[in-house]
């Protein structure tokens, strides 16, 4: 039986800290039980962390609803019921709970640093909006605190996008950061993260504890705890911010949350806000009590308007703050602050790959000068011959070179997918192109529906196939010839429409063709279309048009 309570009470937790670092709490290693009280758990964080303004600071933790609560130090862990439904392993998550008001003040620069990274963390969640520039003056300042002044031997372009700052990070902010960065000179990471701060606290959401309720007509507001008071948001715009000082009681009941105001006038006014449920709604009222006893309460009265705020509560909720408020922390003569001789460990920030740079080269085309990305494949079809217009008209018309981009070119090459290369043909047919004069296949069109000559190669091949197909076999040697022949043209009709993916096959084609292009007559013609030359002129004799007299257009 003892050892099943043992096994009970045995606690496994890993607390995330501020730096991204893990620290890990067992029972084996520090102890620690479900009868364990929070407050036990807590100096363990304050010790590893070694942090001495420690009231500014807690553990949060989720339940299976994804609501945050705030770990109390003086419950113990079993009786933190929505945490041990989680577990184990039970996650506590280390933060700023109390904001301070001008933390460019605290004593320590443990206490600062730890401040400068939840401030960080917040930006870059998106909880503290900021516009361009103070983002990226802030982000400058978090890079001289993480890397030191710049050094253009060790800070090559694009360094700053190793890093994040802010949600949905663009080039153009990374640009800024790094012109800034140029400019904080002898500035210590200490320094830097002051003057972090000095900027952050003007921020409109800085230390700003946002709890979703709704109004009148479940319009949906947000109650924004701070070091000042209480601030109500309708659609991200601040409608109302109640002091500190002026708010005279927090009730809530069942899943409704009270607040009530004195004027300027000495009147009081309730204003009533539905939370999404009770859990919520008594969440937010603890939050509440804890933020207006730790800001505003002189030592003497602390306990007295705590105990009085906690009556308000219903369902017999008597929570009370057990720690100093801000007011004790800064005349409390127990502790000399700061501590000589501490040394702050930095911790370095999560990089991430290198933004890379979008140069792109260059290839242009030696026909026609086109322009083209080097990177991309290309297909060219040419064209020599002379086509005719609609209207009638005789033109002289270049073949047009088609790319993989183009809406009417054929898709194939190395930046496409499997599937789209598959549904493209491999080897498309030729547009608008002529076979050079002479050749074997424009022999064979012109030859069409004609008798054919007995003495043709070609016939004599036809012949061949035919006695073979009523059973005339022939010798194996000729067999195997004239599949080869058949092999060898299919190829050369496949050459002269191949794909081209990259520049030695563009180089090859190039070549090829021009070896084919020396006995070919239009090549003249070819010459004269490439070289841009003018037409003669209409009153031409037909002895001066043969001589083509054409002249360059400069």
């Amino acid at each position: 039986m003892s050892c099943f309570c043992a096994t009970q009470e045995e606690f496994y937790c890993e607390v995330l800290l501020l730096d991204e670092t893990k620290l890990t709490l067992t029972t084996q290693q520090q102890g620690i039980k479900k009868s364990t009280k929070g407050s036990v758990v807590l100096d363990f964080v304050f010790n590893h962390v070694n942090l001495a303004e420690t009231d500014y600071f807690g553990l949060r933790y989720c339940d299976r609803s994804h609501q945050t609560y705030w770990l109390d130090p003086s419950k113990t862990l079993s009786e933190h019921k929505d945490l041990i439904t989680t577990g184990p392993p039970y996650t506590l998550y280390f933060g700023v709970k109390f904001y301070a008001e001008d933390p460019c003040k605290l004593k320590e620069e443990i206490t600062r640093y730890q401040f400068f990274l939840q401030v960080k963390q917040d930006i870059l969640q998106g909880r503290i909006p900021c516009p361009f520039d103070v983002s990226a003056q802030l982000a400058a300042l978090a890079i001289q605190s993480e890397l030191g002044e710049y050094d253009p031997y060790k800070h090559v372009p694009g360094y700053v996008s190793e890093y994040r700052f802010v949600p949905d990070q663009k080039e153009e902010l990374e640009d800024a950061i790094e012109r800034i960065h140029k400019t904080l000179t002898g500035q210590v990471p200490s320094e830097a993260e002051v003057n972090y701060l000095g900027i952050a606290k003007t921020l409109d959401m800085y230390g700003v504890d946002l709890h979703p309720v709704f109004g009148e007509n479940q319009s949906e507001y947000f109650l924004g705890l701070t070091p000042v008071g209480v601030v109500v948001y309708k659609n991200k715009t601040q409608v109302g911010k109640y002091f500190w000082p002026r708010i005279t009681k927090v009730h809530f009941k069942e899943s409704q949350f009270e607040l009530r105001v004195v004027g300027k006038d000495c009147t009081e006014t309730s204003f009533f806000f539905e939370a999404p449920n009770k859990t919520a709604c008594k969440h937010l009222w603890k939050c509440c009590v804890e933020h207006h006893t730790f800001f505003r309460m002189p030592e003497n009265d602390a306990n007295t308007l705590t105990r009085k705020l906690s009556k308000f509560g219903s369902l017999g909720s008597k929570h009370r703050y057990s720690g100093k408020t801000a007011i004790q922390m800064s005349r409390d003569p127990s502790i000399s602050l700061p501590r000589p001789d501490q040394h702050v460990v930095r911790t370095h920030s999560k990089t991430y790959p290198k933004r890379l740079l979008q140069t792109t080269g260059q290839l242009y085309g030696g026909f026609f000068g086109v322009c083209l990305p080097i990177c991309l494949p290309v297909c060219f079809t040419f064209s020599s011959k002379l086509m005719k217009a609609e209207n009638g008209g005789p033109e002289e018309q270049r073949g047009k070179p088609s790319a993989p981009w183009d809406e009417n070119a054929p898709q194939s090459g190395l930046y496409n997918t499997a599937n789209e290369r598959t549904k493209s043909p491999k080897f498309p047919a030729a547009r608008g192109r002529t076979p050079p004069v002479g050749s074997d296949n424009e022999v064979s069109q012109n030859r069409k529906g004609q008798a054919s000559d007995p003495t043709d190669p070609q016939h004599q091949n036809k012949q061949r196939r035919r006695s073979r197909s009523r059973g005339n076999t022939s010798s194996g040697s000729e067999s195997e010839n004239s599949t080869r022949e058949h092999r060898k043209k299919r190829n050369r009709s496949r050459q002269e429409n191949e794909m081209v993916d990259s520049g030695p096959q563009w180089e090859a084609v190039l070549r090829r063709q021009k070896e084919r292009s020396q006995n070919d007559p239009n090549h003249r013609l070819l010459q004269v279309l490439q070289k841009e030359l003018v037409d003669p002129a209409p009153d031409l004799t037909e002895e001066q048009l043969k001589e083509i007299p054409y002249k360059k257009v400069e």
